[in-house]
């Protein structure tokens, strides 16, 4: 995988999604319950098996992944610059506000988000198929 994906996975697990990497790799959609919040979404099976994740959703995924990883590269200089905790602290909020919103844009909820992130990370057959589907897209 590209040095730049890499960076991005790691950019958006701590500074946008507040996660460790273990907590993303690790992430299962919960089973459907009468008590699961209504607004889970159980599309992607519990058990991630990449070649069952429908084209759509992935396509989804390498639409909000590009503007996500834009996103990041254009506010890393402001965030850095941060000269309190507070501000700090701020522009994570807003980082993280406008993230939410891309991934919700590009159709897919902040789990189903970071499922397959961690999916591209782990599984280097999905990561080979996501890299090329961002070098497609100009990445």
């Amino acid at each position: 995988m590209q040095k730049w994906f890499a960076w991005a996975i790691a950019s958006l697990i701590s500074i946008v999604l507040g996660l460790t990497p273990a907590a993303v790799w690790a992430a299962e959609l919960p089973i459907q319950t009468d008590s699961a919040p209504s607004d889970v979404d159980l599309s992607i099976p519990a058990k991630l098996d990449s070649d069952a994740i429908p084209s759509d959703k992935i396509n989804q995924f390498v639409q909000a992944c590009v503007r996500v990883v834009s996103l990041i590269e254009r506010r890393e200089g402001e965030l850095q610059a941060a000269e309190t905790d507070s501000e700090s602290l701020r522009i994570q909020q807003e980082i993280e506000a406008e993230a939410l919103a891309i991934i919700q844009a590009a159709g897919l909820t902040r789990q189903e988000y970071v499922q397959l992130l961690g999916l591209a990370n782990t599984d280097a057959e999905f990561g080979e198929r996501v890299a090329i589907l961002l070098q497609e897209a100009g990445v």
